[in-house]
């Protein structure tokens, strides 16, 4: 067997956990879109403020091997800079959940015969790789209803 055989498994996983680590995000603009506005200008909300313009709904996910808060604040992350490109000051947090994005197996085996006798072992795992998916919706919170609205949460 050659050093390429011998290492193709760990290639394999390792190419597979990359494409895990990927985050997405996207929007569909359901109002009126404003002017960009940096990612730290976007408030999160977990109860709607008294006034606010829809701007869009917003899909985010993260995955990877990070623990699930990391996987939350990185796809709290992305629904901050997905709402910031279409000029939404905050995003009201509608749903989290986890989701199976893909598993890795791994598997080894050996065999042995001899004479009129043939042995063989082998042991095997395998493990699902999950991601976090928050949907929320992009609004825009007008400068005076923003000491009226509930405390935002970053």
């Amino acid at each position: 067997m050659s050093a390429a055989d011998r290492w193709a498994p760990v290639t394999a996983c390792a190419y597979a956990l990359l494409l895990q680590a990927c985050a997405s995000s996207s929007h569909v603009l359901v109002g009126q879109a404003r002017a960009p506005i940096s990612p730290d200008e976007v408030k999160v909300y977990l109860e709607p403020p008294p006034h606010y313009e829809q701007i869009a709904a917003l899909d985010a996910s993260s995955s990877g091997f990070g623990s699930d808060q990391s996987k939350m604040d990185s796809a709290v992350g992305k629904l901050k800079a997905e709402a910031a490109k279409i000029g939404a000051n905050g995003v009201l947090l509608q749903a989290v959940e986890n989701q199976q994005s893909g598993s890795i197996g791994v598997g080894v085996g050996s065999a042995s015969v001899g004479g009129n006798s043939a042995v063989g072992t082998s042991v095997g795992g395998g493990h699902g790789l999950y991601s976090k998916a928050a949907k929320a919706l992009a609004i825009y919170v007008p400068p005076e209803a923003q000491g009226t609205s509930p405390s935002p949460v970053h």
